[in-house]
């Protein structure tokens, strides 16, 4: 222990951040609880393709048989999946949007559901800071001419650039905070956390979220090695290990949901841990090259990280590393770790290791897994290995060092003074350092009692579909069975105060917990489960659409979230670029151009047709970036001039046709499209 005690100091509530929320998808895990299972196994995520599979998925056969492809990648499956309906995206846009911004969105939403706040529950002051990654997806959509025809320029930029994710989930859910997408290359969801919580303690934003994604492609695909490079020669990833060679790239997404401490302690919000100190800087030209790490600014940036905490970086018992398990990148991190970590020099008491190991670099959204990862370990309890953990580099004198290579799931003991604690890094070429503080969460009395006997509870839940309700229905069945759930009470107050209503709903009404869960399980086969004596006044006006007060207290608990069973969208891939098909003459007479007119309209809607007579623009999905797409086109290809105010109206398909071939002239309102984006 160091000499200033600084271990012993008690939480500064004001001062520090609680994670009440948390939601990620990485290779080998769909979601955070597997995503744990794999951490405490040791499993290593990353996926070996056999030839056949990639060649079948659009790689280049002559590369993929050469001699130094490597085929293997830290894949995340169903990256192309999204429920376009659900976040208001017509086929056009949903086929035209990034992945990277289609899994963000989601998992926005089930961090906030994780955190027991409806996704869509009001406009108070939430801030967004995210980032991604250059994806095959952006590069061929924006340079793809047909695209650029049926949608629009402008309307391709914003759907694929990734400037826009963090302004499309402010959008999208209705967050009035500051919106800021973040670029640091590798350290860049981490420095998101980190600009997350400087915010938060400004007071620009009451709540925050903060995290990343990487999906460069949602393709099978292996790299190519070269030797001095930074890519491992056998496809695994090992941090800090005598066996290292490189690092393997992945794919992956995260976010954290981030509170004040103290306001997340007086609305009972459930605490995952603390965040208590943050801190970047630069390398600036203090290194042999613009991509080289160096030394002192990593160690500054730990040590001001700490500083912030009002601790010392020895009073850590685990550092959750970069870890790139390069020759340059693990030796200048072992050697700024253990300055900054020095008064702990020589005792190897603080374990260190990287999620590397298990899924690989995933780029903008590496800081983010780690950062989850340690957040998991603190709640557990429990320090996890590096996958297929061996012993340390011999260069990296860890024997000296205050470190030790974690090499088995073990307990993490509780420290003699203070609570237990992390840091967490994050090192981006171009040198930008991160590293995060992170302690456990408080120990809170009373936080888990047990269900009243006899103190019936009505369960509200619903969905977009039938089957995403069955879904549902089903986990939350499971996660009430679970060791350690959650009271009736809080589970009913949380479905009713931190779910977004939707369309299909049920309910259930039980006086326990394994009476819950065995009526959800009957909800979820189809079944219409109500329980103890029929029919409830709350159930049936929710099931009417009505809205509901429930009486009663409560607090906001982990529960499941919502089961996204979107369908497969795909995306754009790099290849020659086709021609641009010539439209066809249309027809001199009125109905002729009618229909050529339905048939731009259906295309730039990403609908099969325009034909249904009741189907209106808005309903289809209609905004005005495509209205203005739609002025130019009928312009040019119709020489009509129609007003831009025609697709301000509540107007059907059919009748909007008729009118723009009625209207033939008019003023393009700047005015109008003006006061539409103010509407929106």
């Amino acid at each position: 222990m160091t000499e200033n005690a600084s271990a012993a100091e008690p939480l500064a509530a004001d001062s520090a951040i609680a994670v009440v929320g948390m939601s990620g998808r990485f290779p080998g895990a769909p979601d955070l609880d597997t995503y744990w299972k794999n951490l405490l196994g040791g499993l290593c995520s990353v996926t070996d393709f056999t030839e056949q599979e990639l060649i079948a998925d659009g790689a280049d056969p002559q590369e993929v048989r050469g001699r130094d492809y490597v085929p293997a990648k830290g894949h995340l499956a169903d990256a192309d999946r999204f429920d376009a309906e659900l976040f208001g995206f017509n086929r056009s846009e949903a086929a035209a949007l990034d992945p990277q911004h289609r899994l963000l969105l989601q998992t926005a939403w089930s961090a906030l559901e994780d955190a027991g706040r409806s996704p869509r529950g009001g406009t108070a002051r939430t801030g967004v800071y995210v980032g991604g990654g250059p994806t095959e997806h952006m590069l061929a959509a924006q340079t793809d001419p047909r695209l650029a025809a049926s949608i629009g320029a402008l309307q391709v930029r914003i759907l694929t650039d990734r400037e826009f994710l963090a302004p499309w989930i402010s959008y999208r859910l209705g967050l009035q905070g500051p919106s800021l997408t973040v670029q640091t290359a590798c350290s860049t969801s981490l420095t998101a956390v980190h600009l997350a919580v400087q915010s938060l303690l400004l007071g620009e934003c009451d709540t925050a979220l903060a995290g990343g994604v990487a999906v460069d492609t949602v393709r099978k695909r292996g790299y190519v090695h070269q030797q001095g490079g930074i890519y491992s020669p056998d496809g695994r990833c090992r941090p800090f290990d005598e066996r290292a060679g490189g690092t393997v790239p992945g794919n992956g997404v995260g976010v954290v949901v981030l509170r004040r401490l103290s306001d997340a302690l007086a609305d009972n919000d459930p605490i995952r841990a603390v965040i208590r100190g943050s801190a970047v800087t630069n390398d600036g030209a203090t290194k042999v090259g613009f991509t080289a790490p160096g030394v002192d600014q990593q160690t500054a940036a730990i040590v001001e990280a700490w500083a912030a905490a009002g601790l010392d970086p020895a009073d850590a018992q685990y550092l959750e590393a970069h870890g790139t398990a390069t020759a340059l990148g693990d030796r200048i991190e072992a050697a700024a770790a253990s300055a900054a970590f020095k008064g702990a020099l020589g005792t190897g008491r603080i374990g260190i290791g990287s999620v590397k190991s298990n899924i690989g670099h995933l780029d903008a959204a590496a800081g983010v897994a780690a950062l989850i990862k340690s957040v998991l370990m603190l709640e557990h309890a429990t320090l996890v290995p590096n996958a297929d953990a061996g012993r340390p580099h011999p260069e990296l004198g860890f024997d000296d060092s205050p470190f030790h290579l974690i090499e088995r799931p073990a307990a993490w003991p509780e420290p003699e003074h203070g609570p237990r604690r992390s840091g967490v890094s994050s090192v981006g070429i171009g040198g930008t350092n991160v590293h995060v503080v992170l302690e456990e969460a408080p120990r809170r009395t009373g936080a888990e009692a047990p269900d009243a006997q006899g103190a019936a509870e009505v369960l509200l839940l619903s969905a977009r579909t039938r089957e995403d309700l069955s879904a549902l229905a089903g986990r939350l069945a499971g996660a009430l069975r679970a060791a350690g759930a959650p009271s009736l009470a809080d589970t009913a107050y949380t479905l009713h105060q931190g779910r977004t209503p939707m369309a299909v709903r049920g309910y259930v009404r039980a006086a326990d917990r394994a009476g819950a869960a065995e009526l959800l399980a009957e909800l979820a086969s189809g079944g219409g489960a109500v329980g103890l004596g029929g029919p409830d006044p709350l159930g049936e006006a929710w099931l009417a659409g009505e809205p509901v007060v429930r009486e009663g207290g409560g607090r906001r608990v982990s529960l499941p979230s919502y089961p996204f069973a979107g369908e497969s969208h795909g995306a754009y891939r790099l290849g020659p670029v086709a021609p641009v098909e010539e439209q066809p003459e249309q027809g001199s007479g009125f109905a002729d151009l009618e229909q050529g007119v339905r048939a731009l309209l259906a295309e730039a809607l990403g609908l099969a047709d325009a034909d249904d007579p009741e189907m209106t623009y808005f309903a289809a999905g209609g905004d005005s970036l495509t209205a203005v797409h739609l002025v130019g086109c009928l312009r040019d290809d119709f020489d009509l001039d129609v007003p831009i105010t025609l697709f301000l109206e509540q107007l059907t398909l059919h009748e909007m046709a008729r009118r723009i071939v009625a209207a033939g002239e008019g003023d393009d309102s700047l005015d109008a499209l003006l006061s539409e984006f103010e509407a929106e």
